[in-house]
């Protein structure tokens, strides 16, 4: 048996309202079209809490959404520009401040 990461115990004990699975789904976005700059630790992190979020109800991405960026985890080259318009859906979509309040809560529960 192995252990789980950290950030998906972390994951499994919050909380998520639909803004905060969206801003979630963002984040994933950002780094599957290479557009984040978190460090590699940290992209490592929002994808496992993704894996436990991604089924919760959020307001912006169907179900279509995260089959795209289930096929992107494994043949990125084949999804490359739907995982950009995605992204930039995203973040059209998601006001800046909403995305700050989100990257701080992750800093505090993950990172801090």
């Amino acid at each position: 048996m192995h252990k789980a990461h950290p950030a998906t115990l972390w994951a499994q004990q919050m909380i998520f309202d639909a803004t905060q699975v969206d801003c979630t789904t963002a984040v994933v976005l950002k780094i599957l079209d290479n557009k984040c700059k978190m460090l590699p630790g940290e992209m490592a992190a929002v994808l496992c809490i993704y894996d436990v979020v991604r089924q919760h109800p959020g307001k912006l991405f169907d179900d279509l959404a995260h089959q795209i960026i289930a096929q992107a985890r494994n043949q990125p080259e084949e999804t490359r520009e739907r995982i950009h318009t995605l992204r930039l859906y995203a973040e059209a979509n998601i006001p800046k401040p909403v995305m700050k309040t989100y990257k701080a809560l992750l800093r505090e529960g993950l990172f801090g």
